[in-house]
């Protein structure tokens, strides 16, 4: 997908949106999940409290009844991570007594760490273990009057907090991207499927410039019927456009032609006189004038229609057997090898006018042969389309480099003995140009001039 294009548009803003909630929603859960863990975590540890309390408020009982175990076995292992102690802060020597797995050791205060009593009286927070360990650490004060004051901690490895926490980011990690993977695809697809109607315009206005449809045809979502029936509606603008402009020229023309030909027959009443020489003389450029500038019009009105395509094989065998009515005189043979797959993008009457005017002026300088070849070629570059490719070869004298740029001027001619008004090349060189085509002279093999046109193919 292209960086411009509107899939591509959507299918990153949806991604980021799927990340961004994913993330935010995998920390929300991680927090949670922690939380969870932390609080059954304290639950074990008040549980603990609470017993070691009763203990304490029961002072006829032996000092060590069931301190040890509290039916806890990590209490009995040295430095196992989990410990308890029991403090008495009201004699001048403080009196502790403390759970086997502490050995030796003391536990840190709550208290000296800043901690505050919550609601339920007690201190909860983490300290560093004997050992360096990471403990999670429960402490309540209890004040039992003439019998002291007494201080009682509770102890656990908080790595049970941690690797927990740990291993449930992990799963939560692979679950979501798992779930990150059939997003995007979810995405992929519902982008494809959401764009397939503009696909299928866009491929319908293909159709339509290559004239295998002339409009949007088929059912199109709420959203882009209006741009369909938009482009049908200017589709048929552009035909009555096209109908409109064909008419004027047509007017223009008969307007113009009808004074010029008065002109000339006056003129041509008093030939001898200079001065209706002269008229007639100017005549005959105006009217070169004028029909090589209403040619252009009709034809540049005629370039707007859309979708116009050609067989170019029927086309120029017509060609070929009326030039061989037209010069049969002369004995001139015209051989044609056309590619059946050829196709014109344009209409046949422009296509007969252009090749008609390239073999109409071959026959007239050959000496006997003229060669016509079509040949479709395929683009010549990305992007670009196909083309196709007239080759009129004749067996006359040939032009040389200057003739050919003199002969491709408008209206210039080398032979005033030859019929015509000298527009033909130009005319097919002005209405290939149209078509974004071109029209080249060189030598032909077969020893005259070589008249190479190229047109937009389909």
């Amino acid at each position: 997908m292209r960086a411009s294009s509107l899939a591509t548009r959507l299918f990153l803003s949806a991604t980021a949106w799927v990340v961004v909630i994913l993330l935010i929603t995998g920390i929300v859960l991680s927090s949670v999940y922690r939380d969870a863990t932390e609080r059954a975590f304290d639950r074990r540890l008040n549980l603990y409290l609470r017993t070691l309390i009763a203990e304490v408020a029961t002072p006829d009982e032996p000092p060590d009844h069931q301190f040890q175990s509290l039916g806890e076995p990590l209490f009995e292992l040295p430095l196992s991570g989990w410990y308890w102690q029991i403090t008495r802060t009201d004699s001048e020597k403080p009196d502790v007594r403390a759970s086997r797995s502490l050995w030796d050791k003391k536990l840190p205060k709550l208290e000296d760490n800043g901690a505050d009593l919550t609601a339920a009286g007690i201190r909860l927070g983490y300290v560093e273990g004997p050992e360096g360990q990471n403990l999670r650490m429960v402490e309540r004060p209890v004040d039992l009057g003439a019998d002291g004051k007494y201080l009682v901690s509770v102890a656990g490895d908080a790595s049970e907090i941690f690797d927990e926490t740990r291993t449930f980011d992990y799963y939560l990690g692979g679950t979501f991207a798992a779930l990150s993977i059939v997003l995007v695809l979810t995405t992929i697809f519902q982008v494809r499927f959401g764009l397939a109607p503009l696909k299928r315009i866009s491929e319908s206005i293909a159709d339509i410039r290559s004239g295998r449809a002339e409009r949007l045809e088929g059912e199109f979502p709420v959203e882009i019927a209006p741009l369909a029936r938009e482009t049908n509606a200017l589709l048929d603008a552009n035909r009555e456009i096209v109908e409109r402009a064909r008419t004027h020229v047509g007017n223009l023309a008969h307007a113009i032609k009808t004074p010029l030909s008065v002109i000339v027959n006056e003129a041509a009443t008093h030939a001898a006189d200079p001065f209706a020489s002269k008229v007639l003389e100017q005549a005959d450029v105006m009217r070169d004038q004028v029909a090589h500038h209403l040619e252009r019009a009709r034809i540049a009105a005629r370039l707007t229609i859309i979708g116009t395509v050609t067989e170019v094989a029927p086309a120029i065998e017509a060609l070929r057997r009326t030039m061989e009515k037209i010069h049969r005189g002369r004995g001139i043979a015209i051989e044609v090898k056309a590619d059946p797959r050829a196709k014109f993008r344009g209409e046949r009457q422009d296509l007969e006018e252009m090749a008609g005017n390239l073999v109409d002026n071959g026959c007239k300088w050959a000496a006997s042969q003229v060669f016509v070849e079509v040949l479709a070629e395929p683009p010549r570059e990305p992007g670009a389309g196909p083309s196709l490719r007239i080759i009129v070869d004749d067996d006359g004298r040939g032009l040389s480099e200057a003739e050919r740029a003199q002969v491709s001027r408008r209206g210039q001619r080398l032979d005033e003995t030859k019929p015509g008004s000298g527009l033909g090349l130009s005319i097919v060189i002005d209405l290939a140009a149209l078509y974004g085509g071109s029209l080249t002279l060189g030598n032909a093999p077969i020893g005259g001039l070589r008249a190479e046109l190229v047109l937009p193919g389909v």
